[in-house]
């Protein structure tokens, strides 16, 4: 058994981010008629902090898959997909809340509101993109756990 390869999990987180700017900054900016500028810097700010921890979360996530139930990732079932997005995101919110006041200049309720939407838009984002990922580019068998 095997997990990704250190390459490809920045392959993914990578890819994962950029994804989600192209989708959330055009978003934000319209909900909250700001500059695309400004929504773009919120949400560069937010990816920095994600993409720092989103490879030690899905390495955790995916060590205790193989480890407890020997399964590779791209083998997951539905309901461990489904937490898999949820543990990320809600880990991220704790992570990020701090900046999303400090940028966006919402207050405690208005940067919540932020990040909740943020949160939903992209839990139903990871859902799928994993999904996808795992399709296109499925773990190889021969990937050793120390790569």
């Amino acid at each position: 058994m095997a997990l990704r390869s250190r390459k490809e999990r920045i392959v993914q987180t990578i890819s994962f981010e950029l994804g989600g700017l192209m989708i959330a900054a055009p978003l934000y900016a319209s909900i909250f008629n700001t500059s695309s500028g400004h929504s773009l810097s919120l949400l560069l700010c937010i990816s920095a902090v994600v993409l720092a921890w989103a490879p030690l979360h899905n390495t955790f996530f995916d060590k205790f898959d193989l480890y407890v139930f020997h399964r590779l990732a791209s083998d997951r079932p539905h309901r461990w997909r489904v937490l898999h997005a949820i543990s990320l995101e809600l880990s991220s919110i704790t992570l990020t809340f701090p900046v999303v006041m400090l940028i966006s200049g919402h207050g405690a309720w208005g940067a919540l509101a932020v990040n909740v939407g943020l949160t939903l838009f992209y839990t139903a984002y990871g859902y799928l993109f994993h999904l996808m990922f795992d399709k296109v580019r499925p773990v190889q068998s021969g990937t050793l756990l120390s790569e």
